[in-house]
């Protein structure tokens, strides 16, 4: 089973991922919520940063630094640097804080220096203002952006004709890694007996708001 199979299924087991009527921020009726906070406990959050090591892996994106953006980013980009490492892949990591700290070392980031090819760990990218202000930290650093792993990229179109991962794919000229895509979701949905009745409310909406 591929990776991006088991992580939907640890996702639907803890309610992480869940199907009914759901309002999203663009005023849309989804299918389908996920909600990667509840990923909350050492069990499912282990799982889930050896899905972000796999795919980061599968990727075969080369990375000097992982970052992750505050707040979501923090435990992720601890969790996977710790799954990486026990599948081989060492590596330094950072994260920032939203606020400057006045005393001590000062500054907003934290962990190693941020150099080389960097790759940004995030949840989900939305809007990809989490993403720009990534950039803007990385490159007042001297480092460049590698790419950005996501949990899911839902492929739907935002406000134009393109997806939030698809705006980001072309501002930077940087691959996004999503854990699972929409596409690996129907499949999931499909090869399930129990969520068989949620593929066409699935369908209907990516016909709708899908890009292509």
């Amino acid at each position: 089973m591929h990776f991006s199979q088991e992580f939907l299924a640890l996702a639907v087991s803890k309610g992480v991922l869940r199907f009914g009527e759901f309002k999203t921020k663009a005023g849309r009726l989804s299918p389908y919520f996920f909600n990667s906070a509840l990923f909350d406990d050492g069990e499912s959050f282990a799982q889930l940063s050896s899905y972000y090591a796999q795919a980061i892996r599968h990727s075969g994106i080369e990375v000097d630094t992982l970052f992750g953006p505050a707040y979501k980013g923090i435990p992720l980009v601890a969790g996977t640097a710790i799954q990486l490492a026990a599948q081989g892949v060492n590596l330094p990591f950072c994260f920032n804080r939203k606020e400057a700290k006045d005393h001590g070392e000062g500054g907003t980031l934290v962990g190693a220096p941020l150099k080389g090819r960097v790759l940004v760990l995030d949840d989900v990218i939305s809007a990809g203002t989490s993403v720009r202000e990534s950039v803007e930290i990385i490159r007042a650093n001297g480092a460049e952006l590698a790419g950005v792993v996501i949990a899911i990229d839902r492929m739907e179109r935002g406000t134009g004709e393109k997806s939030a991962v698809q705006e980001v794919r072309e501002s930077f000229g940087v691959p996004v890694i999503a854990v699972a895509t929409l596409d690996d979701l129907m499949r999931f949905i499909s090869d399930s007996p129990q969520l068989a009745d949620k593929f066409e409310a699935v369908q209907r909406y990516r016909d709708t708001y899908g890009v292509s």
